[in-house]
């Protein structure tokens, strides 16, 4: 376990979004009939304005908003059929919420668009590799911007999970994002990066990456991890996406044990309590004494 860092990501006009104190909870609101887990549910805006009202009542301190599915193998979608999904959502959120909203998007003129009806983050599962003039309307609206590790396209990017070290070339793909972000005039201290688990990741490969959180948060950014019901909590008995909540939960222990300062999840209101836990361990582990391998002394915390 590490000491976090702790940070203060600029939001244009409110308060700066404070990591680092505790572990933010970030809930996923999938306004699409094909997500993986739940395609559908939240598709007809006044529903999916009911659960994020109710995810913010269960604790969420972020809401992420997502028009297309993003899970391996689907299809993309065009800017009008995306728009036509997440702004009737948005537009009610506006009004209706008092978290920062976050738009899930890759595409340069959807983010547009979403800023300008009330997200202030902009969540790119590809990195700035599908679109990297989505890094020019981040910067000229001043909104945050989460840096997720991927490799090809959603039907592609199994092809593309072949790895040395892990966390070492998840460290440097996001590092080569990362410099793109703020060389096209984003500010650093507004961005945020993602290991990516489960994209152009086998199973094995996400539990290394969740291993490695660590070294993302040596980068020096705060660090968000997305394990909610992905496939690589499955385990032997390939438990469908809602039956992987208690492994959600140990992935979640594990993210915010290693530093991580956001964890995004879809059962908000038991990921709270989880993480409550899981910040106490950690708050507990920085104030007992330090014992390195090979030492026959204790040392105070620095």
């Amino acid at each position: 376990m590490i000491r976090r860092r702790r940070f203060e990501v600029p939001l244009s006009g409110r308060q700066p979004l404070s990591l680092g104190e505790r572990t933010l909870v970030m809930g996923v609101l999938n306004v699409t009939p094909d997500s993986f887990s739940d395609g559908g549910c939240w598709q007809e805006p006044s529903r999916a304005v009911d659960r994020a009202i109710e995810m913010e009542e269960s604790g969420a301190a972020l809401l992420d908003i997502g028009g297309e599915s993003t899970r391996p193998g689907a299809e993309s979608l065009s800017v009008k059929a995306e728009l036509a999904r997440v702004i009737p959502v948005l537009e009610r959120l506006a009004g209706c919420v008092q978290v920062p909203l976050s738009i899930d998007t890759y595409k340069a003129e959807v983010a547009r668009v979403a800023i300008n009806h009330g997200a202030m983050i902009v969540n790119d599962v590809s990195g700035l590799l599908y679109e990297p003039e989505l890094a020019n309307v981040v910067a000229e609206h001043q909104a945050a911007l989460i840096l997720m590790h991927n490799r090809g396209r959603s039907r592609e990017m199994y092809s593309r999970a072949r790895y040395l070290d892990v966390g070492e070339e998840v460290a440097d793909e996001l590092s080569d994002s990362i410099q793109l972000a703020v060389r096209q005039g984003v500010s650093a201290s507004r961005i945020i990066i993602d290991p990516g688990l489960g994209f152009a990741k086998r199973t094995d490969q996400s539990y290394a990456a969740l291993a490695a959180v660590d070294r993302l948060v040596g980068l020096g950014y705060p660090v968000l991890v997305g394990p909610s019901r992905k496939s690589f909590l499955a385990g032997n008995d390939s438990l469908g996406p809602n039956d992987r909540e208690w492994g959600t939960a140990a992935a979640v222990t594990a993210a915010v044990l290693e530093g991580a300062h956001v964890v995004r999840v879809h059962r908000v209101r038991e990921m709270v309590r989880v993480v409550e836990v899981a910040d106490k361990l950690l708050a507990a582990s920085e104030k007992l004494p330090r014992w390195e391998v090979g030492d026959t002394s204790w040392t105070e915390p620095i």
